[in-house]
C-alpha cells in the first residue's frame, strides 16, 4: 500500500472533528431560534395592554351536550419516531448539486472527455451525430481524444449539476489498485470488518478483506470506494456496527434477499457499474430517485460520476441525494479522508482507454472445424451488472441443458492465466499478472475436468477447458466471455468491438440479441441454437 499522509486513526478524528463542528454551528442556530420562540411565547404579539386587567376579558366555557355518541378510540401504536435530517432543515440544499436551468444559448461549446465517442456524445446531447462539428476531424466510430472541441446544437432542457464527483480510475478496478493492500488496510483500520467472516459456498468461511478483495475482483471495481461506502453507511471499517440494520444491511439496501456483507458489496458495485457503463454505451441518459423525481444527466459528467449519481439514487430522495453527494459533509469529504485526493491518483493512470487503444488479434474460442453457436449477443459481463460486454457460444449437442461436454474452449489470445477457479479462466495479455493493467479476456463457465491451470502461459488456440454450466447461473452448456482493458469492462458494441476470427459484433436493443457480422455475412444470436446461430472456425 503507498504513503498516506495519515493512520486510520487520526483520518476518522478529523472525520468527526468536521462533523463536531458542523453540529456545533447546527446547534447554536437551533439556540437562537428557540430564544426566539420562547420569547414569543412569554410577551405574545396579541397580548393585552400591562395596564388592563385581564379578568375584564370574558371566558366562555362550552356546556357539555346532553347526547353524546360514544366512538370506538383506536388502539395507539408505537412507531419509530424517524431523526429529523437536520441539514437538509436549516440549510439550504447545496450549490453545486442544484439543478442546472436552461441556456438560452444556440449552441454548446463541449471538450471531449476520456471514453467519449461521437455516437454516445450525440444521445448525451439529444441530438443526430450529423449535427455535431468540430474544428478538427471527427473520428466518426473510435474513440474521441480527450479535449477535442465539438460544436453542438443546444436542445437541453434542465439537467443535473455538471460537476465531477470522482475520476473513473478511482470506481474501476483500475491500475491505481495494484499497490492496494487491502488486507493490510482493513487491519490497521481496526474495526469490525477486521474480524469479520462469512460463509460463502465457493469459499467457505471467508474473511471481511477477502470479501471486498472478491468483489472488487468479480464486478472489476475499485476496492477503495467499496470500503469508503462501506465506512460510510455503517461504520464497518473505523467502528463497529450500531445497529441490526447496519449489521445486516451495511450498504444500505433493504432486501432480505441480499443481507450480509458479500451481497450487499456486490449489489452496491452491480448498481454502481450499471450506472457506469450505461453512461459509457449510452443507454442511461436520466437518474432516477426514491421519491419519483427523474432529472435528465448533464452530458459533461463523466462516467465514474454517473455511476455513483445512479447508486445513491437508489437509496434517497433528491433532497438527501443532493446534500450526501454535494453537502459539506458528503461522502467524497469521507472519501478523501480515509485515501487522500482520489483526483492525484487518477493523474498517474489516466485516460484508462487511451483514444488510439485496438483490440489486439483475437480468434473464436473453438478449435478449427467444429459446430458451434453464437447463443448470446452482447449482454452483461458479470451477473446483475449491466454492462453489456459479453458474448456466449455453445457447442453443437444432441441435448439441451446443463450437460457435460467433450468440446474444447481455446485462448483467443497468448497470455498468462491468472485466474483459474469457480467456473473462471482469465488470461492476462501482458503477463504482468496484474487483472487491472492492459488486455485481460474473461472465461465464464468453464468445466472444472481438465481445465488449465493458474499461472501457465497460453498461445493463440491452446486448450483451456471444457464449456459446462458451472460458475453461475446458466440453462444450458456454454461459455461466456468478456474483454476488459486498465480494469474497465470494454462493451462488445462499440468504439472497440468484439472481433474473432473478422466478426465483429453487434447489439441489438435488447440483452443476449444482436449480431457477428463479417464481409456482409450476418450470424444471429439466440439462446435456442438454430440454424441462424450456427458458426465454426476456419484455418
Amino acid at each position: 500500500m503507498g504513503a498516506r499522509r495519515s493512520t486510520p486513526s487520526s483520518a476518522r478524528e478529523r472525520y468527526y472533528k468536521r462533523r463536531v463542528k458542523r453540529t456545533g454551528l447546527l446547534i447554536l442556530v437551533a439556540l437562537l431560534v428557540a430564544v426566539v420562540v420562547c420569547g414569543a411565547l412569554v410577551y405574545p404579539v396579541l397580548a393585552p395592554d400591562a395596564g388592563v386587567d385581564v379578568s375584564q376579558f370574558d371566558t366562555v366555557t362550552p356546556k357539555a351536550s346532553l347526547q353524546v355518541t360514544q366512538t370506538a378510540q383506536p388502539t395507539p401504536t408505537e412507531t419509530a419516531t424517524p431523526e429529523p435530517d437536520i441539514t437538509k432543515t436549516l440549510a439550504a440544499l447545496p450549490t453545486q448539486g442544484q439543478i442546472v436551468p436552461p441556456s438560452e444559448d444556440s449552441q454548446i461549446l463541449y471538450y471531449t472527455i476520456a471514453g467519449d465517442s461521437l455516437d454516445v456524445v450525440s444521445l448525451h446531447f439529444g441530438v443526430e451525430m450529423s449535427e455535431i462539428t468540430s474544428p478538427d476531424e471527427i473520428d466518426h466510430e473510435g474513440l474521441l481524444p480527450p479535449g477535442q472541441l465539438l460544436i453542438i446544437p443546444n436542445r437541453l432542457g434542465e439537467t443535473s449539476s455538471t460537476s465531477k464527483l470522482l475520476p473513473d480510475s478511482e470506481v474501476t478496478f483500475s491500475p491505481s489498485t495494484v499497490d492496494f493492500d487491502i488486507q493490510a488496510f482493513v487491519d490497521q483500520a481496526g474495526g469490525y470488518l477486521s474480524t469479520y467472516t462469512e460463509y460463502l459456498a465457493s469459499t467457505g468461511w471467508t474473511s471481511g478483506a477477502d470479501i471486498i478483495g472478491r468483489v472488487a475482483l468479480e464486478y472489476s471495481v475499485n476496492p477503495r470506494l467499496l470500503l469508503a461506502f462501506l465506512e460510510y453507511k455503517s461504520g464497518w471499517v473505523y467502528g463497529t456496527p450500531q445497529t441490526e440494520f447496519d449489521r445486516v444491511y451495511p450498504m444500505g439496501y433493504v432486501n432480505s434477499m441480499k443481507e450480509d456483507l458479500y451481497l450487499q458489496c456486490a449489489w452496491f458495485a452491480s448498481t454502481v457499474m450499471d450506472g457506469y457503463y450505461g453512461w459509457r454505451e449510452g443507454r442511461t441518459l436520466v437518474v432516477d430517485y426514491l421519491d419519483g423525481q427523474v432529472i435528465r444527466l448533464a452530458p459533461q459528467l463523466n462516467a465514474g460520476t454517473v455511476g455513483l449519481m445512479h447508486a445513491f439514487a437508489k437509496l434517497y430522495d433528491f433532497d438527501e441525494w443532493v446534500v450526501r453527494l454535494y453537502g459539506e459533509e458528503s461522502f467524497f469529504t469521507l472519501f478523501e479522508t480515509m485515501f487522500d485526493s482520489p483526483w492525484i491518483r487518477a493523474q498517474e493512470v489516466e485516460p484508462l482507454i487511451p483514444a488510439d487503444t485496438v483490440q489486439p488479434e483475437m480468434i473464436l474460442p473453438f478449435e478449427i472445424g467444429r459446430l458451434w453457436a453464437f447463443s448470446g449477443g452482447p449482454h452483461a459481463a458479470w451477473s446483475a451488472a449491466d454492462v453489456w460486454a459479453a458474448l456466449d457460444f455453445a457447442p453443437a449437442s444432441a441435448e439441451s441443458g446443463c450437460q457435460e461436454s467433450t468440446a474444447w474452449v481455446v485462448a483467443s489470445m497468448p497470455g498468462l492465466i491468472v485466474r483459474s477457479g469457480n467456473g473462471v479462466v482469465v488470461i492476462d495479455l501482458d503477463g504482468d499478472g496484474y487483472e487491472q493493467t492492459g488486455w485481460t479476456l474473461l472465461y465464464l463457465h468453464i468445466a472444472t475436468k481438465d481445465r488449465i491451470e493458474e499461472g501457465t502461459w497460453v498461445e493463440t488456440g491452446d486448450r483451456i477447458g471444457h464449456p459446462s454450466c458451472e460458475g453461475g447461473r446458466a440453462t444450458g452448456t456454454h461459455v461466456h466471455m468478456a474483454r476488459r482493458y486498465n480494469g474497465e469492462w470494454v462493451p462488445a458494441d462499440g468504439p472497440l468491438p468484439f472481433t474473432l476470427n473478422g466478426w465483429v459484433a453487434r447489439a441489438a436493443n435488447t440483452a443476449y440479441e444482436g449480431w457477428l457480422i463479417r464481409d456482409g455475412e450476418y450470424i444471429y444470436a439466440n439462446t435456442a441454437g438454430t440454424q441462424e446461430t450456427q458458426i465454426t472456425r476456419e484455418e
